[in-house]
């Protein structure tokens, strides 16, 4: 039976919460942190979580004032969603300077319909994930590894020294890491190529007439070493084995034995069917091409029926929450004060009232890049009812990996497809036809993202004890500054990229790949291009991962989006926990032996996550101000960075375990809430 929950701060506890302070302190960070983390993600092609980063930041700002826990969580929760508009932005606007929609991104032109759609999407998301909140939040099967963290972090600095110490040490421990690999002392990385038979060696096939094609190579895939990352093992730590090895399963077949075998069976040819110049440079290249336009596509097909099937085990869940929000609308909410102060939400009726709100200016906003009524009312539809479902999706993924893995590109460009496959059987085609198509991702994109990390924030409130209605009214006012700001760090960047002789998104030094990926697709599929039997073919494998009752048929499908690195790190923290757990049981741990372990064991991961995030977005800064850094090494080796894991695993093993105190000692709560 599951124990009853009990915040850290009681519901009947009184304190300052929703004040002046906290609210300016995480607006501020919000913008700042948005503004570090659209660069990441336009240069790289990811974003750094800015939980850790506010939370630390609102702690030891608001500490020295005297400011309460709750103030703290107030401050991180405007902080952090900054962010997450941050990736749906970067995600998807410079796709429509790409695919040609917009002709410009100069401010007259770019600036109200870039705020509009970011302004909407992050909106509906904060609304979305509201609807949803409770059965979600409550759920004992989603662990909300990254929430958990975070509220170790506010929690640390309440218990007094002890805790505070590991957490701040695993912080300091984590940017050392990170530092040390930005600064390269280590590679925190290495691919390496997979051969068949004798290296070097070729092979001979059978050409036409029996004609001899010599291959000039045996090599079949590349393989990745898990990148030296504190924050991914970190993760992995929190969520477990069994969650990190489903993830890394996708990748293992995905560059184990899907790359391996188009390589093999198909070789040079595979050309054909990559963009030109995509896999030149060798066979390395050829394979990461491979991945990125072959097995990408058919890890989108299984992410769709994956996120079909989610909802479809969510049914009984949605199907509560969305009949106590319409039972609310009739009856009317309980007065507030009735009502716990944990219990204290945003209406239904004030919730959904807006909805409708949100949705009347999309057709407003389609309309005018269309031209067209219906194409405007049947993409304002589609925006509402696949955006909310995938703002779910995107929640309960959230809720198993944290929001810093979850695949929200994977999201929209399931979305992209519905969209633009409407759009085409009524007839809408050219550029009005990708303009509208973009715009629906665009939106669902942002939605996703902020629904996400809005639900991570519920837990960690639920964790402290917050008032979610607090929560509700803070994010709602940093999404609108987030929105109405981020333009300008997208267009600073996109001219500065033009002035020093690039050409501006999509250049090498502002790849925005996912957003090139998601105007390559709304072209093809808009102009008849698509590679429609990859979809299919990723559709059919999801339904084979259902019928084989695999635990996460959607997480197998993100392990072969993920590039290979990144699950292989999230799996090694799984190890590692899996590792300190195998020792505690060896050692014949009692509950309380074992909830000591557990909780040292999740603030060092939190402080690790916490570190590298926080190192990660200053040198963001130096890149972005074209601070140069000293650099230890040209060519660094990773043999050094695969010790600095192996010293970090060994640290997270032992540490814990020493912790375990006598058997006889009263046990403390347990971290994993």
């Amino acid at each position: 039976m599951t124990p009853a929950h009990r915040p850290f701060v009681s519901e009947k506890t009184e304190m300052k919460e929703f004040t002046l302070r906290a609210v300016l302190l995480g607006l501020v960070m919000s913008v700042v942190l948005g503004a570090a983390n659209a660069y990441l993600g336009l240069h790289a092609g990811q974003t750094i979580a800015a939980t850790y980063p506010a939370a630390v930041i609102g702690m030891a700002f608001l500490r020295a004032f005297k400011g309460t826990v709750l103030e703290e969580n107030i401050a991180r929760t405007a902080g952090s969603i900054g962010e997450s508009v941050a990736a749906g932005a970067i995600f998807t606007i410079p796709a429509f300077v790409m695919s040609g929609s917009w002709s410009s991104f100069d401010p007259a032109q770019a600036y109200w319909k870039s705020t509009a759609l970011m302004m909407v999407g992050s909106i509906l998301g904060v609304l979305f994930v509201s609807l949803v909140r409770r059965a979600m939040v409550e759920d004992p099967s989603l662990p909300f590894p990254e929430s958990v963290a975070a509220a170790e972090i506010h929690k640390a600095g309440q218990r007094g020294a002890e805790a505070a110490r590991y957490l701040f040490w695993s912080i300091g421990f984590g940017t050392l890491i990170q530092a040390l690999g930005e600064l390269k002392l280590f590679a925190v990385d290495n691919t390496f190529i997979v051969r068949i038979g004798e290296i070097g060696k070729s092979f001979v096939r059978l050409g036409p007439q029996g004609s001899q094609n010599v291959l000039q190579t045996g090599a079949i895939s590349t393989i990745s070493a898990p990148t030296v990352s504190p924050a991914l093992v970190g993760v992995g730590y929190v969520i477990g084995p069994q969650l990190a090895s489903l993830s890394f399963s996708g990748s293992v077949l995905a560059w184990g034995v899907l790359v391996p075998l188009m390589m093999y069976f198909m070789g040079p040819d595979l050309q054909k069917f990559l963009p030109p110049g995509s896999g030149d440079g060798g066979w390395a290249a050829m394979a990461a091409a491979v991945w990125r336009y072959i097995i990408r596509p058919v890890a989108v097909g299984g992410m769709m029926v994956g996120a079909a099937y989610t909802l479809l085990r969510m049914g009984k869940k949605l199907t509560s929450s969305l009949g106590r929000a319409l039972a609310e609308v009739r009856h009317g909410t309980p007065p507030m004060e009735t009502m716990a102060r944990t219990e204290r939400y945003m209406g239904s009726k004030t919730v959904l009232s807006l909805i409708g709100l949100m949705f009347l200016l999309m057709i407003a906003l389609y309309f005018y890049i269309a031209g067209m009524m219906l194409a405007a009312v049947v993409a304002a539809v589609v925006m509402l009812v696949v955006g909310f479902f995938f703002a779910t999706v995107s929640g309960n993924l959230v809720g198993v990996i944290g929001s810093s893995n979850n695949p929200i590109s994977g999201l929209t460009l399931s979305t992209l497809i519905i969209a633009a496959l409407l759009m085409v059987s009524m007839g809408v085609s050219g550029q009005a036809g990708v303009a509208v198509v973009l715009g629906v991702a665009a939106v669902v994109c942002v939605s996703s993202a902020v629904a996400g990390e809005l639900l991570q924030d519920f837990k960690a409130g639920y964790i402290l004890g917050g008032t979610p209605r607090t929560i509700q009214i803070v994010e709602l006012i940093a999404v609108v500054l987030s929105s109405a700001v981020m333009y300008f760090p997208l267009y600073i960047l996109h001219v500065g990229n033009i002035k020093s002789g690039g050409t501006g998104f999509g250049d090498p030094k502002l790849a925005a790949p996912q957003a090139g990926l998601m105007a390559a697709l709304a072209q093809g599929i808009v102009g008849g291009e698509m590679a429609w039997p990859l979809v299919v073919t990723g559709a059919l494998f999801g339904l084979v991962l259902i019928m084989f009752q695999v635990r996460s048929p959607m997480l197998v499908a993100v392990g072969m989006y993920l590039p290979f690195p990144t699950t292989c790190a999230i799996f090694t923290g799984g190890m590692v926990r899996w590792l300190t757990d195998s020792r505690g049981k060896k050692a014949g741990h009692n509950e309380a032996q074992r909830t000591r372990v557990e909780n040292v064991g999740i603030l060092i991961a939190s402080g690790l996550i916490a570190g590298e995030a926080l190192t990660g977005l200053l040198f963001a800064y130096f890149k972005f101000k074209d601070i140069e850094v000293f650099e230890f090494f040209k060519d660094p080796s990773y043999i050094a960075g695969f010790v600095v894991l192996l010293i970090m695993g060994t640290a997270m093993v032992r540490v814990p375990l020493m912790n375990a105190g006598r058997p006889e000692d009263p046990a403390p709560p347990s971290a994993m809430m």
